[in-house]
């Protein structure tokens, strides 16, 4: 049996839907599980084994009429038997019903419902984490949703070892922090807000490792921040799963709202995210037993409103 699933989005998407793709396999051990998602998240299903294939697709404005024709060949080429789609396009609705596959799963309120042979209904007041999962209902599998789960290689965590003894990051863990990309739409967390929390920890934990992660698209923070507090390792991975070994590595996460926050929850690190359009009780998973993961939302939508001491309050359970 030969399952497809389209799953939307960036990696934050991708990790929200890994407990679907987990309860699917554990309920169809057998099923040879697809994946079509977006170009920019197709490196996170190197992080899992659930997966058999992961296409690439440009969902929306990104796709041409030959992009979607062709998507349709290969859909109709593997021979499908049952498909879940997130989005809700009738685009995609039209695609699926041309394919052939005898099971379509979708949700009811979508304009492709049309398409579908089997939905269920949309809970936008839930976790998305807890919506995607609801699709399984499409199935006749019911249960809770299940914890995260990620495989990083196996070489990926011997250089993300490597590195910390390279830069003198000790072997009793650290604090690890993603300042965000920079934005000119007020996404961005100001580099002098960084540098005041981190300070904070200095002054605390003297002992206690901190280091940064800089990527192509945050240079400029990452570097203004580690200038103003001495000490601080600065850490540039260059895969997502060389990302994920050194969250994997970390004690907490200090992250915006972004794909190594996303990280931290399927690796189940502690992490404390900062959000500013999105509602963390709807990113975030809901909180069962130990919370590892916490959020804190700025008020006015801005994520350079969040006061720093309001972040060290919730880190230090003030």
């Amino acid at each position: 049996m030969r399952v497809l699933a389209l799953v939307p989005g960036g990696i934050d998407d991708q990790v929200l839907f890994l407990p679907t793709l987990q309860h699917l396999h554990k309920e169809l051990p057998k099923a040879e599980i697809f994946v079509v998602t977006t170009p920019e998240a197709k490196s996170f299903y190197g992080l899992t084994q659930l997966v058999a294939g992961a296409i690439p697709y440009g969902f929306g404005l990104a796709s041409s009429p030959a992009d979607w024709a062709n998507l349709l060949g290969i859909i109709r080429e593997y021979e499908f038997e049952a498909v879940i789609t997130l989005t809700q396009s009738w685009s995609i609705g039209l695609m699926l019903w041309l394919s052939g596959i005898p099971t379509r799963i979708g949700y009811a309120s979508g304009s492709n419902s049309l398409y579908l042979t089997r939905t269920v209904p949309l809970k936008p007041d839930q976790p998305l984490m807890d919506q995607y999962h609801d699709l399984l209902g499409g199935l006749n599998i019911t249960g809770p949703c299940p914890d995260t789960l990620l495989n990083i290689p196996q070489k990926d965590l011997t250089w993300a070892d490597s590195l910390r003894q390279n830069i003198g990051l000790g072997e009793q863990g650290y604090v690890l922090v993603y300042p965000g990309p920079e934005s000119a739409t007020g996404q961005s967390y100001p580099a002098d807000q960084w540098a005041t929390i981190l300070k904070d920890f200095n002054s605390r934990q003297p002992d206690l490792p901190l280091a940064l992660i800089q990527t192509t698209d945050n240079a400029a923070i990452a570097t203004a921040t580690v200038q103003m507090v001495p000490g601080v390792k600065l850490l540039g991975p260059e895969t997502l799963s060389q990302t994920a070994a050194l969250i994997a590595g970390a004690n907490l996460l200090l992250s915006t709202d972004s794909y190594p926050l996303y990280l931290a929850i399927a690796l189940q690190v502690f992490a404390l995210g900062l959000f500013g359009q999105n509602a963390p009780t709807r990113q975030l998973p809901a909180a069962e037993g130990e919370v590892r993961v916490m959020g804190i939302a700025a008020d006015s939508g801005q994520l350079a409103d969040i006061d720093p001491q309001t972040v060290l309050k919730k880190v230090w359970g003030e």
